[in-house]
């Protein structure tokens, strides 16, 4: 796929696939979430170099050189944690905080894009994070904590946008890359689990051993799809697609796991779907005004449409 409609509907699709990944996980249990996320990684890998024997080959590996190779070992730490996390929030019954995770992290983005970019908000973008802190605060005095949870996965999931982009692979190649970097601890964990008569691969039946090994192919496809949306459409475009997935996931988590939506909770979530319209309509708004006359010399640039959305995330929920 090379033309942005194709990334568009790459997009779109990655995110619908992440936005119904609450149903899948707890049909792995009594799998723990390491275990999940070990399996995970192994069966990517061989899906993903399935594929790319089946497509593309491997002659695209002698263009990675250095920098790009320890790109993507960053993106596979990141990754890696928020599988690990997001398995572990939807299975423990906290599928409304991964949706949480994924309202805040378009938000997370300009925050990124300052600490990182050294970028300058504009008016618009700083009454968006600041009511999006507030929800912070509201949501951890209801939780009787900091929701970390959500976020972790924020975080995680934000940085790993912005090292994908830098990276210029494409998606089935980069995430084969980053499930290579992993494969061996996951392997060697999964050896482990079987030695000490832990693991549930094979003690839990044929279904069971199915559905862990689909774990690889559910994880492969809408990453493999994110990477190559990334790469040909606009990260403002995808920053606007990922909130199918957390609404999807909000849903799931109060209509169908009936999670607990007490008013105060409520009030947190408000106050971040309005820091979201603050911040969505601003993005608009400055990409369709004229660009600015040059910045005098010493001034830092506020934060762009594209800047402020370059390390959104898809993402990935997670």
């Amino acid at each position: 796929m090379t033309s942005p409609r194709s990334g568009l509907a790459a997009g779109a699709t990655a995110y619908l696939l992440w936005g119904l990944f609450p149903l899948y996980w707890p049909l792995l249990e009594p799998a723990g979430p390491v275990e999940i996320t070990a399996h995970r990684i192994a069966w990517s890998l061989a899906f993903l170099l399935a594929l790319l024997a089946l497509t593309s080959g491997f002659g695209w590996v002698r263009t990675l050189d250095r920098r790009r190779l320890g790109l993507l070992a960053l993106a596979a730490a990141l990754v890696s944690l928020n599988w690990g996390m997001y398995i572990y929030g939807v299975n423990s019954g906290n599928v409304v905080e991964t949706s949480l995770g994924y309202f805040i992290n378009p938000l997370v983005t300009v925050a990124l894009a300052v600490g990182v970019l050294h970028e300058r908000l504009r008016p618009a973008q700083k009454v968006a994070v600041g009511i999006a802190a507030v929800a912070v605060v509201v949501l951890a005095l209801d939780y009787g904590r900091l929701p970390w949870i959500a976020l972790t996965l924020a975080f995680s999931f934000g940085f790993y946008g912005l090292v994908k982009k830098r990276t210029g692979v494409d998606g089935p190649q980069s995430l084969a890359v980053e499930t290579g970097f992993l494969v061996l601890p996951a392997l060697g964990y999964l050896t482990w689990l079987a030695l000490a008569g832990k693991g549930t691969f094979t003690s839990e039946g044929p279904g069971h051993a199915a559905l862990l090994a689909a774990g690889g192919v559910a994880t492969a496809v809408p990453l493999a799809l994110f990477g190559i949306a990334a790469i040909r459409i606009p990260l403002a475009t995808i920053g606007l697609l990922q909130y199918l997935a957390p609404v999807m996931q909000f849903l799931i988590g109060v209509l169908i796991y009936d999670e607990a939506m007490p008013l105060s909770r409520l009030a947190g979530f408000a106050l971040v779907w309005v820091a979201l319209v603050i911040f969505t309509v601003d993005a608009l708004r400055s990409r369709s005004a004229p660009d600015p006359p040059p910045a005098e010399a010493g001034a830092t640039p506020a934060v762009s449409a594209e800047g402020s959305r370059s390390i959104a995330a898809a993402h990935a929920q997670r």
